[in-house]
């Protein structure tokens, strides 16, 4: 009598067989905790080359050479550039981002004031352009090859194709030069009411919706039609269920993973790509703060900033590929 061959109990099976979700989240932060590494080595060391030099800027007419040679020792740029490397890093592990060049002050405290404010800006932006996306991308499939998808198409193209500084100049001249600046305070001040201040980042928020729209939207759009011609979904409408219940409870869903991907990369700009927009409106954020750095030389403002937003973009990235790797089993399995 031929015997079977044993199988092996669930006790027995390797340990990344065992837990394929915990390896893979566990590759996901380590390999961000390496990015975030090389990236920082790449920020400490290319400003380092930048053109021009702090101590000849602040001191301006008056940039003796011994007198530039005391600031750069005051400063440490006189040392060697990984013995400041490793300085920095050994002070950014503890919180401790620096002392402003310019200032004088400790850059923790003007970023903690200056993050908030854009934090803020990008929340706002996200809880329109996301509801937003995701639904005008149904509506898109709904209707699809018909006037209200190529209607939205077009809309989308155009506001892709406008790069966002000529979109806020646009809205500045419709709603600020033509309209009146009075209904759109110039910026944001500290102690503003919470409606005062929402009034006064509306024609910044519309300009990182517009931008970010449409890329969420035809992303959305292409996900569910990439799942429409399933069996499930013929199923579905065979059974008498509606065209757009079956893309909402059954194509939606099934797309879910590429979509909450291009919401987490969109979410990433919304925070990095602040600068432009805050520099046009003069916002009193992280983008503005860095510009005004780098116009004086200030390498730890800028180096900080720097950090900051890449470290919001590849936690961004991470939590994307790992809410991706739990709404689809099959990642946990990669080949």
């Amino acid at each position: 009598m031929t015997e079977l061959p044993h199988k092996p109990s669930g006790s027995r099976l390797p340990f990344h067989q065992r837990f394929p979700l915990a390896i893979r989240i566990g590759e996901r932060l380590l390999l961000s905790l390496l990015l975030l590494l090389a990236v920082s080595v790449l920020i400490f060391g290319g400003i380092e080359v930048l053109p021009g030099d702090f101590a000849e800027t602040y001191l301006g007419q008056s940039a003796t050479p011994t007198a530039v040679a005391n600031i750069r020792s005051e400063l440490g740029l006189d040392r060697p550039l990984t013995v400041r490397y490793v300085e920095w890093l050994r002070a950014l592990v503890q919180g401790d981002f620096g002392t402003s060049w310019a200032s004088g002050s400790s850059v923790s405290e003007q970023i903690s004031k200056r993050l908030g404010n854009s934090l803020f800006l990008a929340f706002c932006a996200a809880v329109i352009s996301i509801p937003l996306a995701v639904g005008l991308g149904l509506v898109s499939v709904r209707y699809r090859n018909r006037i209200p998808d190529r209607l939205i198409n077009i809309v989308s193209l155009t506001a892709v194709s406008l790069p966002e500084f000529f979109v806020g100049y646009l809205l500045i001249m419709v709603f600020v030069v033509q309209i009146g600046g009075a209904a759109f305070p110039a910026t944001v001040y500290e102690g503003m009411s919470l409606p005062d201040r929402l009034n006064a980042i509306a024609l910044p928020v519309a300009t990182l919706v517009l931008v970010v729209l449409a890329h969420m939207m035809r992303m959305t759009r292409a996900a569910i039609i990439s799942v429409m011609s399933s069996a499930y979904m013929e199923t579905a409408e065979l059974k008498g269920l509606g065209k757009f219940r079956a893309i909402v409870r059954h194509a939606a869903p099934n797309a879910l993973s590429p979509i909450i991907n291009v919401v987490a990369l969109n979410l990433a700009y919304l925070v990095v790509g602040v600068v432009v927009v805050e520099v046009v409106f003069v916002y009193p954020g992280m983008g503005q703060f860095m510009v005004d750095a780098v116009t004086v030389r200030d390498l730890p403002v800028v180096q900080a900033c720097g950090l900051i937003f890449a470290a919001i973009y590849i936690l961004l990235n991470m939590l994307a590929d790992i809410l991706a790797i739990i709404a689809n089993p099959r990642l946990r399995h990669p080949r």
